[in-house]
């Protein structure tokens, strides 16, 4: 696998940073999670539940992963860290700024012991500014980054979004990137280097287009106003049995089938006006034309139609669409029972490697005395560091 030579201990919990090291891993990354014994953390508890009492949210987040537990309160647990740090290339936190410090752990420390070491803080609103130490959650990252004003229906306000965006296409994304980017300053530079990951700024910077127009061109976007978000009739339909199609057919050829498809040809020349009453025409007539008929109907109408016209799926519908199942994105996963569990594939293909899926989310320090014993810790050594409370 293209990351099988590197090595990473995870310190994150919930999802921003086990999302990218799920990426890591997915890739070939060996992965070691250290999780607080007694502590289990939100994810894992998250209903629903498997026959075993762990959050699905866990075994998928945490495949491929093994788990040491440590309590990072007892100096002895500290020496383990620093203990196994020496061959690791990449550590992954998402403590409040000033946390890895306190408990004996941080860049500074860390770095001293292997200078090649790659250490990765995810955080809200990173290390530096007046908002540091704030707490905060998916929604304030993108309520504060703007992203928020303009999404959403005019007149009703901004909307939550089902995806975590300014998790995962913020904080795990990113984050992937700055440590893959330092790996390869690692190769010629000999040293490692600290990467400082903010939700905020980073959700900031996925405001791409509308940003640029706010910034350069002062134009502020607004809620169900601009092309993408509402404004035109790039949008979605409800069908006579309250489901719902997708409508993207912004060039004019597709334009032109789309109107075609629902007996309307003379309206595809409105399809590029910027007037608004031009745009309300469009999307009223489509609003009239979906709600006539089933979403079964226009499922089988526009099936081979090239209009970028789309069904709107759920999730395991998705997982049921035959494209998606050509691609791979549903993998059968070995649990720790003994049997398989649905989860999301890897989504990166790479034309020399096939993605291996070892087993799911792991018990809390199923890995603890292996991953020890690999690092010349005997049985008594492991005893006495369970006995002080250092282990999990």
């Amino acid at each position: 696998m293209p990351l099988h030579s590197l090595k990473v201990l995870d310190f994150s919990t919930l999802l921003p940073g086990p999302y990218a090291t799920l990426m890591l891993a997915d890739m070939g990354a060996e992965v070691v999670r250290v999780e607080a014994p007694g502590r289990p953390e939100l994810t894992r508890t998250m209903p629903p539940l498997d026959a075993t009492g762990t959050s699905y949210n866990h075994t998928y987040l945490n495949r491929s992963k093994r788990s040491i537990g440590l309590n990072l309160k007892q100096a002895e647990a500290v020496e383990v860290v620093k203990r196994l740090i020496v061959d690791y290339d990449i550590l992954v936190e998402q403590f409040r700024p000033g946390v890895m410090d306190r408990l004996g752990i941080g860049y500074d420390t860390l770095k001293a012991i292997n200078p090649r070491l790659i250490f990765c803080s995810i955080t809200g609103f990173g290390q530096t500014g007046p908002y540091a130490n704030r707490p905060g959650h998916d929604l304030n990252y993108l309520a504060i980054a703007g992203v928020s004003s303009y999404t959403g229906r005019d007149g009703q306000g901004p909307l939550p979004l089902g995806v975590q965006v300014a998790d995962i296409a913020g904080g795990s994304l990113h984050a992937v990137t700055g440590i893959l980017a330092a790996v390869i300053a690692r190769q010629h530079s000999g040293t490692g280097q600290r990467v400082d990951i903010s939700m905020t700024d980073a959700a900031f910077a996925l405001n791409g287009m509308a940003g640029a127009c706010a910034l350069a061109g002062k134009v502020e976007p607004q809620a169900d106003k601009m092309l993408l978000n509402g404004g035109s009739f790039y949008d979605y339909y409800r069908t006579r049995d309250g489901r719902y199609f997708s409508v993207g057919s912004l060039e004019p050829q597709f334009m032109a089938r789309l109107f075609e498809t629902i007996d309307k040809p003379q309206l595809a020349k409105l399809g590029l006006s910027s007037n608004a009453d031009d745009q309300q025409l469009l999307k009223s007539t489509l609003k009239e034309a979906f709600a006539e008929h089933s979403f079964a109907h226009w499922q089988q109408v526009f099936a081979d139609v090239e209009a970028c016209v789309e069904p709107v799926l759920s999730v395991s519908e998705a997982a049921c669409h035959p494209q998606l199942q050509a691609r791979a994105m549903v993998v059968e996963v070995p649990t720790e029972q003994g049997d398989c569990q649905q989860q999301i594939g890897a989504p990166i293909k790479f034309s020399n490697h096939a993605p291996q899926y070892p087993h799911t989310g792991v018990a809390l320090g199923a890995h603890t005395e292996e991953i020890l014993a690999d690092y010349g810790f005997d049985a008594n050594a492991v005893e006495t560091l369970r006995k002080c409370g250092a282990l999990g």
